[in-house]
């Protein structure tokens, strides 16, 4: 582990990077931004055949939150499953992250997913997108998360806008989910740089069966990132806010596929 004094200046940095999606009072979805980049000297995993970075801040915080983060909270198990965990370790919150080696393109983007992510606390976010690591830009979103307001709906698809556009917009739609199960299968499909179409199942179906919820983004305008990027999935808090539950979480992810077109 590295000395504080190494740990502590890139943690501010990143810290302060954080700050414009956590200071933007105008929407919910404050999401991931150039802090989700692991440290200097991560461990990695194998899951689905991928290799992935565990994200870890040492003895400082990072954003998104900023929140602290290790590499205990994300292992695969006997099964080849991921396994995300929010814990609490004398009287400290600690978050889990995981960033693919390799960047992905156009086509179906899939997570099988075992929890009960429609109960999440208020404050808590599970997140599955892909991201440049441009803050604000290049980035396609499913996340579950009421983000500090208890009123708010918990099923959130993002798009945040390619670098190249000078005037962007953000795209964004959210949904009420209440699942009857702990297994859900979340996908996007990036179709070209005019089109994403997301989509909640329930279980873990091949094809369209049990489809919960479903959104196109289409030209918003021509600001869907062209861009080939690694994978992220995390589970962390909102601004770093304790749980009002003050529960611990653990999202078992199956497996991730990715199919280009």
């Amino acid at each position: 582990m590295k000395k504080i004094i190494y740990v502590f200046l890139p943690a501010l940095l990143l810290s302060l990077l954080a700050c414009k999606k956590d200071s933007n009072s105008t929407k919910l979805v404050l999401n991931n931004d150039t802090t989700t980049k692991p440290f200097s000297g991560t461990t990695t995993l194998t899951f689905s055949g991928y290799t992935w970075t565990i994200k870890d801040s040492g003895t400082g915080t990072a954003g998104p939150g900023p929140n602290n983060w290790t590499s205990s909270n994300a292992f695969v198990d006997t099964n080849g499953y991921l396994h995300l965990k929010l814990t609490k370790v004398n009287g400290a919150w600690y978050c889990a992250e995981v960033i693919s080696t390799q960047s992905f393109g156009y086509g179906t983007y899939q997570w099988d997913v075992e929890g009960r992510i429609d109960t999440l606390d208020k404050n808590v976010v599970f997140g599955m997108f892909n991201y440049s690591g441009v803050d604000g830009r290049d980035e396609m979103d499913i996340e579950y998360s009421k983000f500090g307001s208890s009123t708010a709906n918990n099923t959130n698809f993002t798009i945040y806008p390619a670098q190249t556009v000078t005037s962007p917009s953000d795209w964004h739609t959210t949904y009420n989910t209440s699942l009857t199960g702990t297994y859900t299968t979340q996908r996007f499909k990036r179709n070209s740089a005019t089109s994403v179409y997301f989509q909640e199942l329930g279980g873990f179906p091949s094809g369209d069966t049990n489809q919960i919820t479903s959104a196109t983004c289409s030209n918003p305008p021509n600001s869907i990132s062209t861009l080939a990027m690694p994978v992220h999935m995390n589970l962390w808090l909102f601004q770093g806010t304790t749980p009002t539950n003050n529960s611990q979480v653990e999202i078992i992810i199956h497996s991730f596929t990715f199919t280009a077109l």
